[in-house]
């Protein structure tokens, strides 16, 4: 389903025109699977960051990799206002286990985090570091393997179409 609206997007009249008019290299906004896995990748890994500006990370990897920016930019908003203090206290309280630490007692907000930084920044970041690979890279399994799925499906009901 996805798929097929992505297809849908990327022939739309009005996104040729923006194209053509901002000169954004196609291959940025290519909606095929590996763009697709890649995109999501890459955004879910700088999500999982505690950083200001995570889509300007998101826009300085453009010349490193090809992905679909608007998707990288997109998977980057799972850290937001709402979900960041929940986040971050799952990476903090798994970086403390990882590192066999005891952990402060926490306050679930931004504001008790940037007060405690200094005595929690190896254990959130351990957490972090551990949350970007295993989050990003199951996520990069995961559509890659339903998007496989899904194009082994078209084909089967397009064979059947084909014999009936």
């Amino acid at each position: 389903m996805v798929r097929k609206n992505l297809k849908k997007i990327s022939k739309s009249e009005k996104l040729k025109e923006f194209i053509k008019k901002y000169k954004v290299a196609p291959e940025y906004l290519s909606t095929n699977r590996r763009m697709v896995s890649r995109a999501v990748l890459i955004g879910l890994f700088i999500a999982f960051i505690p950083m200001p500006m995570q889509m300007l990370l998101v826009l300085a990897m453009m010349p490193f990799f090809k992905f679909n920016v608007p998707i990288g930019l997109a998977m980057c908003w799972l850290s937001n206002p709402f979900t960041m203090p929940p986040m971050y206290y799952m990476e903090y309280m798994t970086g403390a286990f990882l590192l066999g630490s005891e952990p402060l007692e926490v306050e679930m907000t931004l504001e008790w985090f940037s007060k405690n930084l200094d005595d929690i920044f190896i254990d959130l970041y351990t957490g972090t570091l551990f949350y970007s690979v295993v989050g990003s890279l199951s996520a990069y399994w995961l559509v890659n393997y339903f998007w496989r799925g899904s194009v082994e499906r078209d084909k089967k009901l397009h064979r059947h179409d084909r014999k009936s």
